[in-house]
């Protein structure tokens, strides 16, 4: 056989993890172990920049690679447990038919309406954008994979189209947030300026960034619709195209009666719960979760399921979306393995070192690469914020870089990469959820996170020239 006719096999997303795990554990055997002292502030825990002192690395052995996994599903138990709970509720939500006669008109409308066509694509992304910074979405967006994956593969799209509207849409807005509270709001409590402050710019900023994220997807998109066979998920994709011809057998001819509007109406007022609970309430997994729990309840009663059909439902949601748990376990684990052996607090402060000494300008853009490769440690926005900006809002001042360029370095840097690195277990779990193997999603996010890394890089420049205030 020729080399042509041959195929890579690449290897499944859990082994993908694994061998990023036993990397770690190797680099735990060189990297010399460090430690910050924290103390608690506002109920944070913040990192004392001047306290790093050098400990003895603790070597990461075969009994704590096989460990690590128990110790990820322990530590990201209630995300898991969000994942499983919103499976087993929107499969309760599909058993009434209603969000599959939902997508079957957007995509009879779909076919006709050029308005469509050209605008549906960014309506929907531009609506996830303004939710990420409004209000930090990020494991809220799992949910709506579920419904938009099919509606994409209706549309004639791919999966990776259907994430990339909810996912890649939160997640610029999470980094080009003018008003997440998460990041924004505790990196500037922390560097000491007003809440929120600099809103004028930081507004350029997710204007431009939602902007090209549109235009890639859109460009995406209808190279896929035009040839599906480009896609590279299209062989995986047969499981969704499978679904959604299944569904629309089974409801052929089906119309939005007024049950499927009731029950449409019901999910809705979820969602604007969910909103104002997030914004308002600060409501997190725990809430979140019992919201979806309950919603598929009051749907399962309202569209007369029986108590078994309602419960038979949402344990089979729930099964399917095991493979997923699996996965941020392991996620988890990379992280666990890397804080056991005392390394993040080294790799952290030499990497702050690297800022020291240069030119304003290039240094903003360090901070913002600094950052980048700290969040692949720790992929949390609010914990990153609390870690890394004691250390960069003084060493902005020593370098002249005002503190408000520092935050955003920070923000776009906690942002980007969110949505490429495996050990993210939001990003993990939407790809689950969706079925994308981790490295067809490398593939195709790659050449959208070079052009977000050189418009990042791009967007610090003005900052340090007009040196950007407070105000």
């Amino acid at each position: 056989m020729a080399l042509k006719d041959k195929k890579i096999k690449v290897p499944n997303t859990l082994v993908l993890i694994f061998s990023i795990m036993v990397l770690v554990a190797i680099l735990t055997w060189f990297v010399p172990g460090g430690h910050y002292e924290r103390e608690m502030v506002d109920g944070r825990e913040l990192l004392q920049p001047d306290s790093y002192n050098q400990r003895s690395n603790i070597p990461q052995g075969l009994s704590a690679l096989l460990q690590a996994p128990i110790k990820g599903f322990v530590d990201a138990a209630r995300i898991i447990a969000f994942i499983l709970i919103v499976g087993g509720a929107f499969v309760v939500i599909q058993k009434t038919g209603a969000v599959d006669a939902l997508i079957q008109k957007i995509a009879r409308a779909h076919q006709h309406s050029k308005f469509l066509q050209t605008l549906l694509i960014p309506l929907i992304m531009t609506v996830f954008s303004l939710f990420g910074s409004i209000f930090g979405m990020s494991e809220e967006v799992i949910p709506f994979i579920l419904i938009f994956v099919p509606l994409a593969i209706s549309l004639g799209y791919d999966s990776i189209v259907g994430v990339a509207m909810p996912f890649i849409g939160a997640g610029v807005g999470f980094a080009g947030a003018f008003l997440n509270p998460f990041t924004i709001g505790i990196a500037q409590g922390i560097a000491d300026l007003p809440p929120f402050s600099g809103a004028g710019y930081r507004i350029i900023c997710w204007l431009v960034v939602t902007t090209v994220a549109i235009v890639f997807v859109m460009v995406y998109a209808a190279r896929i619709r035009r040839e599906p066979q480009k896609s590279l998920t299209y062989d995986i994709d047969q499981y969704w195209r499978d679904h959604v011809q299944e569904n629309h057998d089974d409801n052929a001819g089906m119309k939005l009666s007024k049950s499927h509007l009731t029950i449409l109406s019901i999910f809705g007022l979820a969602i604007i719960m969910l909103i104002v609970g997030v914004t308002v309430f600060k409501w997190y997994i725990n809430a979140i979760s019992a919201l979806f729990f309950g919603t598929a309840i009051i749907i399962g009663l309202v569209s007369h399921l029986s108590l078994d059909e309602l419960a038979e439902s949402f344990v089979s949601g729930a099964r399917d979306l095991v493979g997923v748990a699996f996965i941020i376990a392991f996620a988890r684990s990379i992280l666990i393995i890397a804080s056991d052996g005392q390394i993040i607090d080294s790799i952290l402060h030499g990497l702050s070192g690297l800022v020291s000494g240069a030119h304003p300008v290039l240094a903003a853009q360090l901070m913002f690469l600094v950052q980048s490769v700290i969040n692949v440690f720790v992929p949390s926005g609010s914990g990153q914020a609390a870690l890394i900006m004691p250390i960069m809002a003084p060493l902005g001042d020593l370098l002249e870089v005002t503190r408000q360029t520092a935050v955003l370095a920070f923000q776009m840097g906690d942002g980007f990469t969110n949505m490429i690195i495996p050990t993210s277990g939001v990003t993990m779990g939407v790809l689950g959820v969706a079925r994308i193997p981790y490295e067809k999603w490398f593939r195709w996010m790659i050449s959208l996170q070079i052009i977000f890394f050189v418009l990042a890089l791009l967007l610090l420049i003005p900052p340090v020239l007009m040196q950007w205030g407070p105000f």
